[in-house]
């Protein structure tokens, strides 16, 4: 029977960037995922690599910060083993607030000048220096990259056990078949809690999304108190989104899906002449103090990369070099001990 180096369950951009990283250390890797890789979180999210201070929680910001920085390379890495643009943009956002006092660090600017489209919107606003990305092009990209590596993916296949024997890793075993490797490392995301032998609390939570066709009409991301607005090189603009705990139920509710249309209107009048394109929902991995839970586990050979709830895409680029540095034993490039498994993980 074949055996890997490392399984990791989930092909989710974490999974995937995190297969790359071990495979360019010489290892041999399994990806297991459950349905087809990268069409959970990863495919619904809006790609926002948004690191201010505003939106990342304070002991997340160093990586927060640091995955930013890396994010350039990282994406080029991908474009240029897969042959896919995943078009990072760099024009930034403009946070909008009701004072006139500056959100967040950042230069105040007129939306008049900056963004013709939203003259007359009663907000102030700064701008960051923050990128996009667009996450489906980059999960596209991340798995091609990965199969040019070399990198094995068994798809369809919910997990159902990690398997242990004396007291450490040594596979796991799906409702198909049981595959074997001395190291795993849970990426499930919002599945990451549903499978012996430690439960993560992880939940899913929903967020619904549109988009809509208006080229040309806004450069930088909007973000305003009520919605966000994400345009895409391809002439779309993503509107979004909500927070919902609905358990695993991905479908759209048509009347939330017009409300926030009529919200991103409100801001952006010129979007009322546009068409929806599509709607969609994704279920981000949660936890109870939305952090995300990283390390080792309890169990000998058993790593956890997972409950990166809104920031799997801007994170995806750190959480693959520091969990390399942990399989590995080396010493973390950064401090990952508030995100350690054992402070809520249970038997």
């Amino acid at each position: 029977m074949k055996t890997w180096d490392v399984i990791i369950v989930g092909g989710g951009i974490i999974g995937l960037s995190l297969a790359i990283e071990l495979r360019k250390r010489g290892a041999q890797i399994l990806i297991a995922e459950r349905g087809e890789p990268g069409r959970e979180a990863s495919h619904a999210a809006a790609g926002m690599i948004a690191d201010c201070a505003d939106e990342t929680p304070a002991l997340l910001q160093p990586l927060a910060t640091a995955s930013a920085r890396m994010y350039p390379e990282f994406v080029h890495g991908l474009q240029d083993e897969s042959g896919i643009n995943v078009d990072l943009r760099d024009q930034g956002t403009l946070l909008l607030s009701f004072s006139e006092n500056s959100p967040a660090p950042g230069n105040p600017v007129s939306l008049e000048k900056v963004e013709p489209a939203l003259s007359g919107c009663p907000y102030a606003a700064v701008h960051l220096k923050e990128r996009t990305v667009d996450p489906r092009a980059l999960v596209s990209a991340a798995l091609k990259a990965a199969k040019h590596r070399g990198v094995d993916i068994s798809s369809g296949a919910p997990i159902k056990e990690i398997l242990q024997s004396n007291g450490r890793v040594t596979g796991i075993v799906s409702d198909k078949t049981e595959y074997s490797a001395p190291v795993v490392v849970n990426c499930a995301g919002a599945w990451a809690g549903q499978f012996s032998p430690l439960r993560f609390p992880t939940r899913p939570v929903k967020g619904q999304m549109l988009a809509v066709a208006a080229p040309h009409l806004l450069r930088h991301v909007i973000r305003a108190p009520d919605v966000y607005l994400v345009p895409r090189s391809d002439g779309r603009v993503l509107i979004g989104s909500t927070l919902e705990d609905a358990g695993y139920d991905k479908r759209t509710d048509w009347s939330t899906i017009q409300r926030m249309h009529k919200a991103a209107i409100t801001l952006v009048p010129a979007l009322e002449r546009t068409r929806i394109l599509e709607d969609w929902a994704g279920l981000r991995p949660g936890t109870p103090d939305d952090l995300p839970i990283l390390g080792a586990t309890s169990i000998p050979g058993y790593f956890v990369a997972t409950g990166h709830y809104r920031d799997g895409i801007m994170l995806s680029a750190i959480t693959a070099r520091l969990m390399a540095q942990v399989i590995a034993g080396e010493k973390c490039d950064y401090d990952i001990s508030p995100f350690n498994p054992g402070r809520f993980c249970e038997q």
